[in-house]
């Protein structure tokens, strides 16, 4: 099994970006809210790896590509949130990300891709104020939100 790709880039999105989407997302409730951002910070911060460009636009590109197009279009328009089940986050996202995010968080892949599904609506509505992803970094659009 090759070593683990995103490497400090992965940690520091756990940490760093976990706690800014966690702020953003209401994350000190006593529900565990912190659990799905940090989860969707260290899956943004391994296709930000990936790709270098803009994660969020990434994240959407797979998920559009993975069949929910539909759904995720919601989230980044001004209207109603539709909800997303972690199925179907398991079924759009590439195996190997998914498995690497979990194996990152020390949850299983069922059980990141559950907690991806909680946040990722609100999470990309929150990120796309404007009813479009915007340009730039992770840090770029935490700092807008």
């Amino acid at each position: 099994m090759p070593g683990p790709l995103p490497g400090k880039a992965g940690d520091m999105a756990g940490n760093d970006l976990g706690s800014l989407l966690g702020g953003l997302l209401g994350g000190g409730s006593a529900g565990g809210g912190g659990g799905g951002a940090n989860l969707l910070a260290a899956l943004l911060g391994t296709l930000g790896s990936d790709g270098g460009g803009n994660p969020l636009a990434g994240l959407l590109n797979q998920l559009r590509d993975g069949g929910l197009g539909e759904k995720a279009d919601t989230w980044v328009g001004t209207g109603k949130n539709e909800d997303v089940s972690g199925p179907e986050v398991a079924q759009a996202l590439p195996t190997q990300t998914l498995d690497h995010v979990a194996q990152q968080a020390g949850v299983s892949p069922e059980q990141a891709a559950d907690e991806i599904a909680r946040v990722l609506p609100e999470a990309v509505d929150k990120l796309t104020p404007q009813g479009q992803v915007p340009q730039g970094s992770l840090e770029d659009l935490l700092g807008r939100g």
